[in-house]
């Protein structure tokens, strides 16, 4: 009996050894299981080290559990590479400053946006664009307005969706007097005069700096599309921060630029007559009107309303400075930020203005400097940097977008956003936004070079346009939306201007 359970006892001991237990301890692995996670450690160290590619799939040292794991998941993101779908493999990033390197992540962002860019732009010459609304055509909207289901106001915002979606895109033959105006230089900034009739242009020189032309779009409704573009052949080597058009004897009769200080000269806002770019009588051209020395100007505006006649603002940091063109009288207004957009009001004399900080607030130029920030009348605010502002007509709602891509229309009269627009692209660029109220539609240009329409009604995107030009941070193009390009009897449609190049996107 004895004999028995020693030999029990025996083989117990046995089964232990062969079932891997040994003589550890209660809670302890197994010493063959510590080896095999030690193994496992080494093998993810060496997946660490810098190699050319790393494979996605299951290691053949690996667990077979974990391999089947693996393979359903989706793949993780390492720190340093970057994953192939189609190849399954995990390959090296590079840094981005060497110019040899084949593979960086900026790369493999332009790789894919381009891809992106000539799809959109292929499936736009295969067939006219159709509208993003289901079931929206022009016979069904004709059919609907006849049966009374349709008000006149929805019939002719829905017809303005359908002509923007079947605009198709034309090249402009842009012709100078000067041979060596016309496209040789780099499009940066485009602003049309309130009627359309001209496009006042900044473009890039070869060799640094830039110039500055107006375009007469009375060419536009023949079918060549042609434009004259004048050239004032002065170029500047500072860099135009803002444009707008100012009326100072009639409407629309001057320019107003802000120029970057570099080096030792400082900034300034010139003002120059629209004359100066006239192709007739070229030894009687007048020169500059005046130019105000400033600090480094972000944005600027002219004012329209009679209270405040003559009368233009510049964004600067940390101020707003209103000058009077005629009597040279400034304003300053201290602010806690830099003002990158500005804004004129026409029923009032006020200014609307949208800082780096994310504030919006407006100021009324008939009071006098005040000490803090009591003259701030209406105070809104952005997540983010506000690069433009836009002024509806009843002055009851402001448009403005941010440097998050965030567009946000406010009512003012009671600071609350109503609506939002999505979808576009905005980093760090002060990109603007182009509102035409009597067609119902809102355009931008994002920093991804993608040209956008949405519906101002119920914030719908409509379109999305890609840029004719492979997209790149020197190459977002300028645009101008009117429904009368060219002045009252022009065409309605939408300009871009790209690298060296303009477009028309014409109404079907």
């Amino acid at each position: 009996m004895l004999a028995l359970g020693v030999e029990m006892r025996r083989n117990y001991r046995r089964g232990k050894e062969r079932r891997g237990w040994g003589s550890h301890k209660r809670g302890h692995p197994p010493q063959r299981h510590r080896r095999a996670g030690l193994t496992h450690r080494a093998h993810s160290l060496e997946q660490e080290e810098p190699q050319t590619t790393v494979n996605a799939g299951p290691s053949s040292n690996e667990d077979p559990s974990s391999s089947s794991s693996t393979q359903s998941s989706v793949a993780p993101e390492l720190p340093g590479f970057y994953y192939d779908p189609e190849k399954n493999r995990y390959f090296r990033l590079l840094p981005g400053h060497n110019n040899h390197n084949p593979l960086t992540k900026d790369s493999i962002q332009h790789k894919a946006m381009e891809c992106k860019r000539l799809r959109l732009l292929e499936e736009e010459k295969k067939q006219n664009q159709k509208t993003t609304r289901a079931g929206l055509n022009s016979s069904v909207l004709l059919q609907k307005r006849q049966l009374g289901l349709l008000s006149s106001t929805s019939y002719c915002r829905l017809v303005h969706e359908l002509k923007v979606n079947c605009m198709q895109r034309r090249k402009i033959e842009i012709h100078s007097p000067d041979s060596s105006v016309a496209g040789t230089n780099n499009f940066k900034i485009i602003v049309a005069d309130v009627a359309c009739e001209r496009i006042f242009t900044v473009n890039d020189v070869e060799h640094g700096g830039c110039k500055y032309g107006i375009i007469n779009l009375s060419g536009l409704g023949k079918e060549s599309l042609t434009v004259e573009m004048y050239d004032n052949l002065y170029f500047t080597n500072r860099k135009v921060n803002s444009v707008c058009w100012a009326s100072l004897t009639h409407p629309d009769s001057h320019v107003l630029l802000c120029l970057m200080g570099i080096a030792e000269t400082p900034g300034c806002a010139s003002l120059l007559p629209a004359s100066l770019f006239s192709s007739t009588n070229p030894g009687d051209r007048p020169g500059m009107l005046c130019s105000f020395k400033i600090s480094t100007a972000w944005s600027c505006a002219w004012c329209l309303n009679p209270q405040a006649d003559n009368c233009f603002s510049t964004g600067l940091t940390r101020r707003v400075l209103v000058t009077n063109v005629v009597t040279g009288h400034r304003q300053t207004f201290g602010t806690n930020s830099d003002v990158l957009a500005q804004q004129f009001a026409t029923q009032t004399p006020v200014l609307y203005n949208g800082c780096r900080s994310g504030e919006i607030f407006s100021i009324d130029v008939r009071q006098r400097n005040r000490k803090g920030q009591s003259w701030k009348a209406i105070r809104l605010f952005h997540g983010s940097a506000v690069t433009s502002l836009h002024l509806m007509e009843a002055e009851h709602y402001l448009m403005a977008a941010d440097m998050a891509g965030k567009i946000k229309l406010w009512d003012l009269r009671t600071t609350k956003c109503v609506k939002q627009y999505k979808g576009h692209h905005n980093e760090y660029a002060l990109l603007p936004l182009h509102v035409n109220e009597e067609e119902g539609l809102l355009i931008a240009v994002g920093q991804d070079c993608y040209t956008r329409i949405w519906s101002l009604q119920d914030a719908h995107l409509l379109r999305t346009i890609p840029s004719p030009h492979p997209s790149s941070k020197d190459a977002i193009p300028s645009v101008v939306f009117s429904s009368r390009l060219g002045g009252s009897r022009g065409v309605p449609g939408l300009l871009m201007a790209v690298k060296q190049d303009l477009y028309h996107f014409s109404y079907n």
